[in-house]
């Protein structure tokens, strides 16, 4: 059975309701800052990373917490607003949260750096691959998952793997997009190649009902969409509704089954980046503790996204556990720089004062005719 977004959200939303409205941290807890998108175009995305984040914190705080202190996720909504995102984050710093946690987007996370110096907060594990987010080092970000560029660059060497030769980009127009599509540029330049098309998208307004006849006039055979999931989900319907079959490819921050419910009917065949191993392997330990972690919870079917939030929340877990009983943010932020070769479990990771960069892994998965990804 695939996840359930609106199902989900329901539960999410009265959550964050209540997390408002009661104090519910008590002064040995341990308060952890999620402003994210529960609602807008990253819903679907974000409420997996949830699964995967809660499901790791539930069992920590169920051994007796870290050093005997409960760990509270406290996630509010900022509607993949980056002006909500930093009111939010300024709010949570105001309230004690001893770190923040997977902003999701480029230009909500970019919101929140200033924050970030001035309370002297760590950000852990942010949910965007953006290269700015990695060089030059942000001593208070710590990234977890690969870079966009990284994902772009190996998309490039998939379809020229599969003899591809006409590819067409379609980016959104923000920092995001801007950032992302550099790797699939400089990959193609590399081999002598330029995009057939390259057109971008308003972030805020999402329209493809002039792009798309742009697509099918220049008649690529790939498309690679670089967007968040509603917007990307509707623009690779439009393509197929006007019978272009172009193979359409996008990147991890759709990887979720909240992404592949949007497609419907056309999802079979959608080739997306991915920068975790394959959720339904067993060979790898990491993927094994995350099957165990889900597999608690009634309905839910393990997803990238979730994979995501595991990674995250596991390594925020183990800054804690370095930083001693009663954690400082100073102190958090010194034990995760501290991180060298730590072992997810079969993924290793490593920080250091030149190098907050986290994995760098990224593979290619498909679509398959029952709504799941294949490697």
């Amino acid at each position: 059975m695939l996840f359930s977004p609106s199902r989900f959200l329901r539960r999410v939303a009265l959550a964050t309701c209540v997390s408002l409205t009661f104090p519910a941290v008590a002064s040995a807890d341990i308060l952890i800052g999620h402003p994210a998108g529960v609602t807008g175009a990253v819903a679907a995305g974000v409420q997996e990373n949830l699964i995967g984040a809660r499901a790791v914190f539930d069992a920590v705080n169920a051994q007796g917490g870290v050093h005997g202190q409960r760990i509270v996720l406290r996630t509010l909504d900022d509607g993949f607003k980056p002006e909500k995102t930093a009111e939010l984050a300024r709010q949570l710093i105001d309230e004690g949260a001893l770190a923040l946690f997977m902003t999701r987007g480029t230009p909500n996370t970019e919101a929140v750096l200033p924050l970030l110096k001035a309370a002297k907060v760590p950000l852990v594990g942010p949910s965007t691959g953006a290269s700015q987010l990695h060089q030059p080092v942000n001593r208070f970000v710590f990234n977890v998952r690969s870079s966009y560029q990284a994902e772009t660059t190996r998309v490039v060497e998939h379809i020229r793997l599969m003899g591809l030769e006409r590819l067409a980009i379609v980016q959104v127009d923000d920092s995001f997009g801007r950032d992302a599509v550099q790797g699939a540029l400089a990959a193609l330049q590399r081999i002598g190649k330029a995009p057939v098309l390259h057109e971008t998208y308003n972030r805020d307004k999402p329209d493809f009902s002039a792009l798309v006849p742009l697509i099918v006039k220049a008649d690529p055979q790939a498309v690679l969409f670089i967007g968040s999931s509603a917007p990307i989900a509707e623009a690779i319907t439009q393509l197929r509704q006007a019978e272009h079959s172009a193979q359409a490819i996008t990147l991890s921050n759709n990887a979720s089954a909240g992404f592949i419910k949007a497609l419907g009917p056309h999802a079979r065949g959608v080739v997306v980046s991915q920068v975790f191993p394959w959720e339904r392997s067993h060979r790898t330990a990491f993927i094994r503790d995350a099957q165990a972690l889900i597999a608690k919870q009634s309905g839910v079917t393990l997803t990238q996204a979730m994979l995501e939030g595991v990674a995250a929340a596991k390594v925020l877990v183990e800054g804690l556990q370095r930083a001693g009983r009663n954690p400082t943010r100073e102190g958090l932020r010194d034990a995760l720089e501290g991180l060298n070769h730590f072992d997810l479990g079969g993924l290793t990771l490593s920080y250091g004062p030149q190098d907050h960069s986290g994995l760098r892994f990224v593979d290619i998965a498909i679509v398959d005719r029952e709504g799941h990804f294949r490697r």
